[in-house]
């Protein structure tokens, strides 16, 4: 369980992040709303993740999804580039996240 509520957070990270870039600086009542909700959310299911869970691991796996995920919403959806040296960037975390869970396990 507190596995699946960490993947949660960390998708809920990169909905708040996508939802802070919405609000133009938190100057749009809408994303600015949806960002703090979204915030507590994710900060609720990390802290649940972090009973069962090691601190490093869980820390890292939450950030790591936020990174990835506002990455590939940032070229899916914003238009951001999608140079090489971004993927290659984006794939070594991952490679990382990997790592982690497998020596969490």
């Amino acid at each position: 369980m507190a596995w699946i509520c960490l993947i949660f957070a960390g998708v809920l990270e990169v909905v708040w992040a996508f939802s802070m870039k919405q609000s133009e600086g938190m100057t749009k009542l809408g994303p600015t709303v949806v960002t703090l909700v979204m915030l507590m959310a994710s900060f609720a299911l990390l802290s649940f993740s972090m009973k069962s869970l090691p601190l490093g691991t869980a820390y890292t796996i939450w950030t790591g999804i936020g990174a990835v995920g506002a990455f590939a919403v940032g070229i899916i959806f914003l238009g951001e580039p999608a140079s090489l040296m971004r993927v290659v960037a984006a794939v070594l975390i991952v490679s990382g996240l990997v790592m982690m869970k497998l020596a969490s396990a």
